[in-house]
């Protein structure tokens, strides 16, 4: 299928923002896209048209998509009940309460099943699938089992584009890091970088690009502000991501908040790589 996956060195690098943002950008270009996150763990959910409890997230990133919310956006949610345990909602119906070592070995294979029903559910419908992971994609501890990230990427081959937040510190430590931690494989996937939540002049990074383009030869496709105030409704990986005044309508703040991501994005390299049939180059 046609499409883009955007993993992150961590959790709350802004993955969920840039991924409602390319959901209004692709969709501006003519496109039909779907959001897509296998697995999402929150307590803040979106209740779809049809009754059925998805992440917050990719209810809003459907918005952004201009196309109604459903269960295979999200086939997938975990809501935590203690720091053991999580509610598990699957296709928008909560079916038991697990903890994680129960969820590794009893639900694994079940929920790669309905994952992949998901996907070949919105192949069928859609023009581009924009899929979000989760934290990092390299927790060595977790990464035999995981349903969210590289073997997500592998089940739909799409490319990957990681993205890293430079406020927190230490971006190129964590990008190289994270790179010299996938397989071979998995390496070969990610085709882009993205920097995210940089303060201050840009062109004081102009250095840090051309060192992060040498050392790990991938483009960075953009180096995005620290944006304030964006007023989209957040969730636990949502966080406020230079300062804009966004429109009270929701639609028009799908709409700035597009603008202005594109305008720090090596827009045509990027569509290139979305517009590819296969994630592995």
């Amino acid at each position: 299928m046609k499409g883009v996956m955007i993993q992150g060195t961590s959790s709350d690098v802004g993955k969920s923002l840039i991924v409602t943002a390319l959901c209004r950008m692709l969709v501006n270009e003519g496109y039909k896209v779907a959001p897509f996150k296998s697995q999402n763990m929150s307590n803040f959910s979106y209740v779809t048209a049809e009754g059925n409890e998805i992440s917050r997230a990719q209810g809003l990133q459907a918005e952004a998509a201009k196309i109604e919310a459903s269960v295979w956006m999200n086939p997938i949610l975990l809501k935590p009940r203690t720091n053991m345990s999580s509610e598990v909602v699957l296709l928008g119906k909560a079916i038991e309460i697990l903890s994680g070592r129960e969820y590794r070995d009893n639900f694994y294979e079940k929920g790669l099943e309905t994952i992949e029903t998901a996907l070949n559910h919105l192949q069928a419908y859609f023009d581009v699938i924009v899929i979000e992971g989760a934290g990092s994609p390299v927790e060595i501890n977790l990464k035999d089992r995981e349903l969210v990230n590289m073997k997500i990427a592998e089940m739909a081959d799409v490319p990957v584009i990681l993205v890293a937040d430079i406020d927190r510190g230490g971006v190129f430590a964590s990008i190289v890091g994270t790179l010299e931690l996938l397989s071979p494989s998995e390496r070969k996937r990610v085709q882009g970088l993205i920097i995210n939540k940089f303060r201050g002049d840009i062109n004081l990074f102009t250095d840090g690009v051309a060192w992060l383009e040498e050392r790990t030869g991938l483009p960075v496709l953009g180096v995005l502000p620290y944006i304030e105030n964006h007023q989209i409704e957040a969730e636990d990986s949502l966080s406020p991501f230079k300062e804009i005044v966004y429109p009270v309508d929701p639609d028009e703040r799908f709409e700035k908040l597009a603008e202005e991501m594109k305008k720090h994005l090596n827009w045509e390299l990027l569509m290139k790589i979305v517009e590819q049939e296969s994630g592995k180059g």
